[in-house]
């Protein structure tokens, strides 16, 4: 049905060739001739037509700037362009235009010679990774590459020396085995999720009827072949890309490849020359909505557009997450440090104290640098992040949402902007009655109180006949009658369909209707009348028929001489129209699609029982028809979708609409949602009554940028829409989608992209994070994003994104506690070989550490709750946009090396790792570098100064003091050695495995309690970190139970490794051990709560928390969850 109120656009007069991407790095083996370069017309039809590639003479200036001679693949669609029997006559195949019905199509024989020769008619299906790779590229970590060369050097010094490094046997195997573990558990997690994925994806296979040898059958759409004739009616899907040449009243849904919400009509007439604007092609999985048509198949599987366009998402790098990189840059942080340091002190050590002792000193020297090394790297960290993310991710899936990848858990919560589609992820895709205006009085068919208009009553005046017009003079119907009218399926218009649920919520005896009042006479709506007609067997008083009719408003006031007012007809006035034109106005103000309702009671003595109706006599009225209302419709927004695009923008992150449909529709939609509060350039200028032209770019705040700008806007123009607050983009086809999302991360926005429809897919891929529905979306689409929203519902990226925020945070505390625990362990190390103290841990008892107590601590963070209930969705992203950032991100992309041109292909390509490495070597030296590295700036990052500041400089070091002064307590007071006696016992090997066994007990003791003193300073140590903006006392302390739980197994477990029978051998502790001096480090611990009290004091002063601004407008409303209000309905009966 025809909106009234909507904007036709021109006809856009383009080249017959669809340009889906910017140049792609795809290539074809094999080239196969168009019409006219083969050597017959029977084996030009039985091949696919040619993906052709442009020369460098081709490309435009833009492109030629890129690059020279690359390879662009486009589409070259001209079938449409030609008659139906130079179509047929090129493919040898049989259609008759009188009888299409009749026609031969493809014989058997020929069908199935194509078939084998092009394939079947399917998507290919994405390479897939096989499951041992993906298992290696966990394994293959930087933190796990790390943790497997530690064990490799502990296996080292075994060879070296066997019998002094026994134990290295042990701590060898455990370090690797802890790398292939949390490969493991992030493997399964994968796994798991694309276990789930593939269960929601469509498995069953699509039948579809063809006629080959003069007969219809039915096969699988994927046996179709190029030149088979296939006849679709309404509710089937399109199974390739066709050349309609025979339909009656057909219109296809294509809002899943173009984002277009209204129904395009079909016909064999064609007057454009784009093939996505062509009414005379129909493509592979359009959904035909109306009528039904014969067409002949011109593309199929690949080659299609649907093919296309999922074609575009392989060629798309998604590239790694913000939190992946940032844990890459902390291993190579950690690696560095941990390498330098060993080295460093290696040669300390050899020359300073082991050179005398010949292959002895080296083989003690390399044990030395290796416990190092080890002590430098956070072995449980890697489980602790895994495990973190693997906990957020089974939170967020009972909440609706599929995490693909673990990572992606955090990346929602660090998006800066959000690109959306309108359609189907928005809004329902689902035409609803909004306002009726009749008998001179307007309702309102929504319980809203901004909707304008009277509660709707399905009883007042005007509404019944509403309602009747509503249900019989409609081509739709439900697919069922044995299930509830909600949970039925309308076949038909969107426009018909939206009115015929709204019939059926409100009659009754709706689905007796067409049986009460039989259709005896119809005149489809074309788009010549602009209006529908039916005649039913409705008696009435002044005799049996009654003409129903609805329609563009315009062309129903005209043949109108009555209005229905109060139930009866009366002369039709100008104040009437006034009226009219008042109420048509407002709804169409309003974005909605409006239509105009008409009756007329036929009389008996012109329209006797026995007349006949005919269409080629038209001997039916058209003139002095009943106006009985107008009814608006819209596509409304989903449930939730307003207060979640609200909460969004309040949390600091720009939301805009990407969409095929048109610009009027999606602004209308945007000012509904809080997506489009401000005035836009065009509003300003009527505002001010002024032209366009005299309105500065910083006087609006909201832009409607259309597709066909896009390919012509500069840098310039991409800088001025990214700097405003409210954006849409409208008519946009993949390739748009494409490119706004690659020139948004190109200013350093952390892009998240929602969408349903295959058009979204290469949109999805390429953002930092994709998101798919899972109801309404589409297979291609759910294969390219990285997370899923199960119930469709927009509202659970809110909550996705709190989730993302509160883990981020509490990853930070997680690592920020299990770091602290470091300097504990190096620096004694350190003074083992500097100062010559007995050694205060061994390395054993560090991996107890990493993956005993600290481990069962650590993960109790991923259960803390936010310090306030709002308080995380105020705070803005973690790595905002801002004019400076894009500066610097800018200023830094200079320094970047620039790939290279292949001088054959002309094609870009990566430099050589050599290449790189001395570039980023070279660097190191210059003084540019290092003022970019230590440039201040506004992002948060998981591992930041503050963080190691607390971990290697404050907190590390009380730990470090606290622990070792217990240490030397315990030798003076069990062994009565001062730290001056010590040191001389180690100098001359007193302590070695050879010397009196009181001595090693002593040591044991001290060990043992150095172990234990640690642990004791980290459990208030876990209570400092768990809050940034409060000071660490208080009912939020308590907050989280599981703290408790993991404090009480890390003690159970730390006191078990100390006083269990039989375990000092393996440990090297002691049963006899004190635990009186562990009060000592609680007193340590206490201060470290004082230290970090004042700490935050400090920094409240020094660097106040920063919040976003409020945002004027917001509409926070609850958006109505119920689409009609069904206060009464209206019961027939015959």
């Amino acid at each position: 049905m025809a909106s009234s109120n909507s904007t036709s656009d021109d006809t856009i007069e383009k080249s017959a060739k669809i340009d889906f991407s910017e140049p792609l790095e795809i290539t074809r083996t094999k080239t196969i001739p168009l019409e006219g370069t083969s050597t017959s017309a029977s084996a030009s039809a039985s091949r696919q037509p040619a993906i052709f590639e442009k020369s460098v003479d081709q490309l435009d200036g833009g492109d030629k700037a890129k690059k020279a001679g690359v390879k662009e693949k486009t589409l070259d669609i001209t079938e449409h362009l030609f008659s139906i029997e130079d179509i047929a006559a090129r493919h040898g195949t049989g259609v008759d235009l009188a009888k299409p019905g009749s026609s031969f199509g493809l014989s058997s024989e020929v069908a199935a010679a194509r078939l084998i020769e092009n394939g079947p008619n399917i998507l290919a299906p994405p390479k897939q990774i096989s499951p041992f790779m993906k298992f290696f590229h966990c394994l293959t970590s930087l933190f796990n590459l790390l943790l497997i060369l530690a064990g490799i050097l502990n296996y080292v010094l075994l060879a070296i020396d066997p019998k002094n490094n026994k134990v290295n046997t042990y701590l060898g195997a455990i370090l690797i085995i802890v790398a292939f573990l949390n490969a493991l558990i992030e493997f399964y997690q994968a796994q798991k999720s694309a276990a789930v994925l593939q269960s929601f994806l469509n498995l069953m296979p699509q039948k579809c009827n063809v006629i080959r040898n003069g007969k219809v059958i039915a096969i699988p759409a994927a046996d179709l072949v190029l030149g088979d004739v296939v006849f679709s009616r309404m509710g089937d899907k399109v199974p390739a890309d066709v050349l309609i040449f025979a339909c009656t009243d057909m219109k296809v849904d294509n809002s899943s490849l173009t984002g277009e919400s209204d129904p395009q009509d079909r016909n064999p007439a064609n007057e454009h020359k784009n093939p996505l604007e062509a009414s005379n092609l129909a493509f592979n999985g359009s959904l035909i909505v109306n009528g039904e048509g014969y067409g002949l198949v011109i593309r199929t599987g690949d080659n299609t557009v649907l093919g296309q366009i999922a074609g575009l998402t392989a060629g798309e790098d998604a590239g790694k997450s913000p939190l992946s990189r940032e844990i890459d840059d902390f291993v190579k942080i950690i690696a560095t440090i941990a390498i330098t340091t060993a080295i460093v002190f290696f040669l300390i050590g050899y020359f300073a104290v082991y050179r005398s002792k010949g292959s002895s000193g080296i083989s003690s020297t390399l044990n030395f640098a290796v416990g190092v090394f080890v002590a430098w790297v956070p072995e449980g960290l890697p489980a602790t992040v895994t495990m973190l993310l693997t906990i957020a991710a089974k939170r967020m899936a009972s909440q609706n949402v599929l995490v693909k990848d673990l990572t992606g858990v955090e990346t929602l919560g660090a998006i800066t902007l959000l690109a959306t589609d309108k359609t189907g992820t928005l809004t329902r895709n689902q035409m609803t009655v909004t306002n009726i205006w009749s008998s001179d009085t307007m309702y309102s068919a929504f319980r809203s109180a901004a909707n304008a208009g009277s509660p709707f009553d399905a009883s007042s005046p005007g509404i019944p006949e509403v309602l009747t017009i509503s249900a019989l003079c409609s081509r739709a119907k439900f697919d069922r009658t044995d299930v509830p009218i909600s949970e039925r399926q309308v076949l038909g218009d969107a426009t018909e369909s939206g009115l015929t649920r709204f019939a059926a919520a409100n009659i009754g005896n709706f689905d007796d209707m067409n049986d009460l009042y039989p259709k005896v006479f119809e005149v489809p709506f074309n788009s010549e009348n602009k209006w529908a007609m039916t005649i039913h067997d409705k008696s009435h008083d002044h005799g049996r028929f009654t003409l129903l009719m609805k329609g563009a408003p315009e062309r129903i006031l005209r043949l109108c001489g009555t209005i229905l007012i109060n139930g009866s007809a009366i002369p039709l006035t100008a104040e009437h129209a006034k009226s009219y034109e008042k109420m048509y106005a407002l709804m169409a103000s309003k974005g909605h699609r409006v239509l105009a309702f008409a009756q007329m009671l036929l009389p008996d003595d012109q329209y006797p029982d026995n007349y006949i109706f005919d269409k080629e006599k038209k001997n039916y009225p058209t003139n002095h028809l009943c106006f009985v209302g107008l009814v608006s419709l819209e596509d409304p927004p989903k449930h939730g979708v307003r207060e979640a695009i609200g909460r969004c923008r309040s949390a600091g992150i720009r939301v805009m609409m990407v969409t095929g449909d048109h610009p009027l529709t999606a602004e209308a939609i945007g000012r509904k949602i809080n997506l489009m509060l401000s005035d836009t350039k065009e509003l300003v200028a009527k505002n001010r009554g002024c032209s366009v032209e005299e309105v500065g770019d910083d006087e609006y705040d909201a832009v409607v940028i259309h597709g066909e700008q896009i390919d012509s806007l500069s840098e310039g123009d991409w800088d001025l829409i990214f700097s405003k607050p409210e954006i849409i983009f409208a008519r946009t086809s993949p390739k748009h989608k494409l490119q706004i999302v690659k020139h948004a991360q190109a200013l350093g926005h952390i892009v998240g992209v929602t969408g349903d429809g295959v058009n979204d897919s290469p949109a999805l891929k390429k953002a930092d994070l994709g998101i798919a529905m899972n109801i309404s979306g589409s297979d291609v689409s759910k294969e390219a994003a990285a997370m899923i929203l199960l119930d469709d519902n927009f509202a659970s990226t809110i909550r996705g994104i709190e989730e993302g925020r509160l883990i981020f945070t509490n990853l930070k505390k997680s690592i920020q506690y299990t770091i602290t625990h470091s300097m504990p362990e190096v620096i004694p190390n350190l003074l083992y070989v500097i100062a010559s103290i007995p050694l205060p841990i061994s390395a054993i008892l560090i991996l107890v550490i990493d993956l005993g107590f600290e481990l069962c601590i650590s993960l109790s963070f991923a259960w803390d709750k936010p310090e306030s209930e709002s308080g995380l969705m105020k705070l803005p992203p973690r790595k905002p946009v801002t004019p400076a950032s894009i500066e610097r991100r800018r200023r830094l992309a200079t320094r970047i090396l620039p790939p290279v041109i292949d001088p054959e292909s002309g094609e870009e390509v990566k430099p050589s790792f050599m290449a790189r490495f001395q570039h980023d070597f070279k660097a190191l030296f210059t003084r540019v570098y290092w003022r970019e590295k230590f440039e201040h700036t506004e992002d948060e990052i998981l591992v930041d100064a503050n963080l190691l500041s607390w971990a290697y400089l404050e907190i590390g070091i009380i730990e470090t003091i606290g622990a070792l002064v217990v240490f030397f307590v315990v030798l003076y007071k069990e062994g009565g050695l001062t730290p001056a006696q010590a040191v001389e016992y180690q100098k001359q090997d007193l302590f070695s495995s050879t010397s009196p066994q009181e001595n090693q007990d002593l040591l044991a003791k001290a060990q043992s309690l150095f172990y234990l003193s640690i642990m004791v300073m980290q459990l208030f140590n876990m209570f400092a970190c768990k809050t940034k903006y409060r000071l660490p006392f208080g009912k939020y302390m308590f907050s989280n139970t599981r703290s408790f739980i993991g404090a009480a197994v890390g003690c159970a477990l730390g006191f078990f490794v100390v006083y269990c029978p039989g375990l000092p051998v393996v440990f090297g502790t002691s049963n006899d051990t004190p635990f009186v001096y562990l009060l000592i480090a609680f007193a340590f611990g206490v201060f470290i709560l004082f230290y970090v009290s004042v700490r935050q004091l400090v920094l409240r002063k020094l660097r106040p928390t920063t919040l976003n601004d409020e945002i004027i407008g917001l509409n926070m409303v609850p958006t109505i969850k119920t689409i009609f209000s069904r206060t009464k309905s209206i019961q027939r009966t015959t």
